[in-house]
């Protein structure tokens, strides 16, 4: 069974920075793309950034600058450096991958539990 487990959130001050990690494990064969969501309280889940398994990046507008998505593909983990946070950027944030993965290798959309990022003086 595949889990994805993340880290790193914590409370920040306005324009400090954290970086959140997610750890994929299990019988993993191969991960396609990974990305980085969040969700605020009384808002929908969004995008902030994705990463490709040949390392192509693409970030939402909110986060372009300050945030920096990147793959360690031999640990399976996917990464997100946040700089110059915002009160607006506290959120849940999630980490997503699709990975082929079990005895039958099948292509499955897996998420992290949720890390609580927190910006505030």
């Amino acid at each position: 069974q595949v889990q994805l487990v993340e880290s790193g959130g914590g409370l920040v001050q306005p324009g400090g920075s954290l970086r959140l990690s997610c750890a994929a494990s299990g019988i993993i064969y191969s991960i396609y793309a990974m990305a980085w969501y969040r969700q605020a309280p009384g808002k929908q889940r969004e995008l902030v950034a994705a990463i490709t398994s040949s390392g192509s990046v693409n970030y939402s507008d909110f986060v372009k600058g300050r945030f920096t998505v990147s793959r360690d593909d031999a640990k399976n983990t996917v990464y997100l450096q946040m700089n110059s946070l915002k009160p607006e950027d506290t959120a849940v944030y999630y980490c997503f991958a699709e990975i082929v993965a079990g005895r039958r290798a099948d292509l499955i959309d897996y998420w992290g539990q949720g890390a609580q990022v927190t910006v505030s003086s």
